[in-house]
């Protein structure tokens, strides 16, 4: 359990570190600043500490759910898929400021991750609300983008 947990931690951070570098200067640069940003938009350092403590539990979520899972190369699959749009996100919106797109991608994270939560729901049990954190800041997240579209 141990390893596998570290193993998430270190691709979960690789995710994060990858994101961070198309978000930093992204979200000072002018095209973001002059958005028109829903009111309930966090400030900037709220993100960061969000997404640490978010991985840290996804991490935990995906340690306990491969220790029970009978088919771990579906596991592993659906991890990737997950790593892939949480990756590419940031890049898409702040770099290619392509909002719609980004829209696209985080509505289907949400998706994906909301099918996580609830496909493994009872096998979980308790161990489920790991995965909560990150599912709830989804819906925030997507909420925010979907903002930037409908009001800019």
């Amino acid at each position: 359990m141990i390893k596998k947990l570290l193993i998430f931690l270190v691709l979960n951070f690789i995710a994060l570190a990858i994101g961070g570098l198309f978000t930093g200067s992204g979200v000072s640069s002018n095209w973001y600043q002059e958005l028109n940003k829903a009111p309930w938009t966090p400030p900037g350092w709220v993100f960061g500490v969000a997404w640490t403590f978010i991985m840290v539990a996804f991490s935990f979520f995906m340690a306990f759910w491969w220790e029970i899972a009978e088919h771990k190369k579906g596991v592993a699959i659906l991890f990737g898929i997950q790593w892939i749009l949480n990756v590419s996100w940031n890049p898409i919106f702040f770099y290619a400021q392509q909002v719609i797109l980004g829209l696209l991608v985080i509505t289907s994270l949400t998706v994906l991750v909301s099918y996580l939560f609830f496909g493994n729901w009872k096998k979980l049990r308790i161990k489920i609300v790991f995965i909560l954190p990150y599912l709830i800041w989804l819906v925030i997240a997507t909420s925010l983008n979907a903002y930037i579209i409908f009001n800019n």
